[in-house]
């Protein structure tokens, strides 16, 4: 069963006129609705079609400050009551927490404005598969070193997202999201590597032409091929814009109000600390218009807004839902649900421009395992690159490992390129570090 948005709104309703009539003192629902399709092809072959439709349906109820919640699938008038119900019988059960409960009622979203999220793409599987074809192709086509794919794939997925609660909102909005990319290897004499290249958007016809994402995940494979290895220095170290984004992601993860209340952060109690250089300005824009992480209100209903994390270098607020913030006496950011459209302010150089400042050094192109610790900053990642002298490029390098810490790795930030890496929602471009360890032979 589709549902569109006037129906979701009534199911919502609903579930909080029934959360009500079972005695809740208040209750917040969510039900979303997502389908999609993806076709890959390999070799030149289709390989496989997926098409999924899906929908869920979430109920949280409070008693006073004990709180039950449940979820489902079916949207039967029988299972919206078997949810509530649910949901009241482990409230009654569970223990009180005076920071639980809805959010501020002040803070909620009015009239949440269009974002333009919704574009759908109208493709069938004929017209997916010529274009993965298509972008495989020009992979295979870019250099005869190129042997073998992982495949193309053209993904395309929409739905609808509706929230409301007891204290009189419910708002919920379409939204699409499209991908095209690929994965190929390379093979010469000894030496093989793979890599792969994607874009994603909003609108279908804003993606990247497929020729260009299987000419870039074909050239990202062959700058790897013989890499050589490294013996253990200190040195700079440049991370790529897409791998840059990764520290970004770190930097937020470590601010976040869970984190801080946990006291389970490399920035414990930072707030109004300089952790970056004072040219450092980190902003969210979760109002963005088609931004890929754009959203009118957050996932308890909070209109979201223009927050400013680091102005001049300085933390100047923590990332915040209503429960974080009670619990450290503070009001949310309206960042329930995650970080919408990071950015950071870039310097006038490309990456080019910060090869050749770092003269000597590791441009880092990709990140392999795990190795940072959330709590102590530590960090520690096998990584491949491109080893430069003299401000250029000189040879592709792999089985390093990179280290530091990332208080140090912060306040080492030499610069900041204006190559942005646009398929995603941290936008960001290369970051040059002044010096970590570089672990090699």
């Amino acid at each position: 069963m589709k549902l569109n948005l006037a129906e979701q709104q009534q199911i919502v309703k609903d579930l909080l006129a029934e959360a009500r009539h079972m005695g809740a003192t208040a209750a917040e629902a969510a039900v979303s609705a997502d389908e999609s399709l993806a076709v890959t092809v390999r070799l030149g072959e289709l390989e496989t079609v997926e098409q999924s439709r899906d929908q869920s349906l979430g109920i949280s109820v409070y008693m006073g400050q004990r709180k039950g919640s449940s979820s489902t699938t079916d949207f039967s008038p029988t299972a919206i009551r078997e949810s509530v119900k649910k949901a009241c019988t482990i409230a009654r059960y569970t223990s009180e927490d005076p920071y639980t409960g809805l959010a501020d009622a002040a803070m909620l979203a009015v009239d949440p404005p269009d974002l333009d999220l919704y574009h759908p793409w109208k493709i069938s599987v004929p017209e997916a598969t010529e274009i993965a074809l298509t972008c495989e192709q020009a992979a295979r086509d870019e250099d005869r070193r190129i042997t073998n794919s992982e495949g193309a794939t053209v993904s395309s997925q929409q739905g609808s997202f509706v929230y409301g609660n007891s204290n009189g909102f419910v708002g919920g909005y379409p939204v699409s999201r499209h991908d095209i990319s690929c994965v190929v290897m390379a093979s010469d004499n000894d030496s093989m590597q793979r890599d792969y290249w994607y874009d994603t958007n909003r609108l279908p016809e804003q993606l990247k032409s497929p020729e260009s994402i299987g000419k870039q995940a074909a050239q990202r494979t062959l700058a790897k091929m013989n890499a050589r290895k490294l013996s253990t220095c200190q040195a700079p170290v440049l991370f790529k814009a897409n791998i840059a984004s990764s520290l970004i992601g770190a930097l937020m993860g470590a601010i976040r109000g869970h984190a801080q209340y946990r006291k389970s952060s490399f920035l414990l109690d930072a707030l109004g600390q300089q952790i970056l250089p004072e040219w450092v300005n980190i902003r969210e824009h979760p109002m963005l218009p088609r931004g890929l992480a754009s959203a009118p209100f957050d996932s308890e209903g909070v209109a979201t807004r223009d927050n400013e994390f680091i102005v001049d270098g300085v933390l100047s607020s923590y990332a915040l839902d209503s429960y974080s913030a009670k619990k450290l006496d503070m009001k949310t950011t309206g960042n329930a649900g995650g970080i919408r459209n990071l950015a950071i302010e870039t310097g006038p150089g490309d990456l080019e421009a910060l090869v050749r400042e770092m003269h000597r050094g590791l441009l880092v192109t990709e990140l392999l395992g795990q190795g940072f610790n959330p709590v102590t900053g530590d960090y520690s990642r096998g990584a491949a690159g491109i080893w430069v002298d003299n401000g250029e490029m000189q040879y592709p390098v792999e089985e390093v490992t990179i280290a530091g810490n990332m208080k140090e790795m912060f306040r080492q930030l030499l610069a900041v390129g204006n190559d942005i890496h646009t398929a995603s929602s941290i936008r960001t471009g290369s970051w040059l570090i002044e010096n970590m360890t570089i672990a090699g032979n």
